[in-house]
């Protein structure tokens, strides 16, 4: 894997996941997290900050290439926080504190 800013994000790829490669594996339910990313990402869209098209177009790019190991129904998560550590909107430090806090929360329930 490569170092630098993206490394938070590479991070989380799961050793034991794999990318899909039938349709049933990427036909099903999808979680709430994936529900309340959508959510987002129309959200970013509708206020013109990330264009529903534009992450498309970076998830095409960026989960056949830098996250091509990534299942994917994460990619959107991952292409998502790429492009806002791209353009300033948060830090890696900031996303894997984020991502702590979030664990730990996990982890408590």
């Amino acid at each position: 894997m490569t170092s630098g800013p993206y490394e938070v994000l590479l991070e989380t790829l799961d050793p034991a996941s794999h990318r899909e490669t039938s349709l049933p594996e990427l036909d099903g339910k999808p979680d709430p997290w994936e529900s309340s990313m959508q959510a987002t990402c129309e959200c970013l869209s509708w206020r013109g900050a990330f264009d529903n098209l534009e992450r498309r177009h970076a998830e095409d790019t960026l989960g056949e290439t830098i996250y091509r190991d990534f299942p994917v129904r994460t990619r959107s998560v991952v292409v998502t926080a790429h492009t806002l550590m791209d353009r300033g909107v948060i830090s890696p430090n900031e996303l894997r504190a984020r991502m702590d806090a979030v664990r730990e929360r996990f982890h408590r329930q």
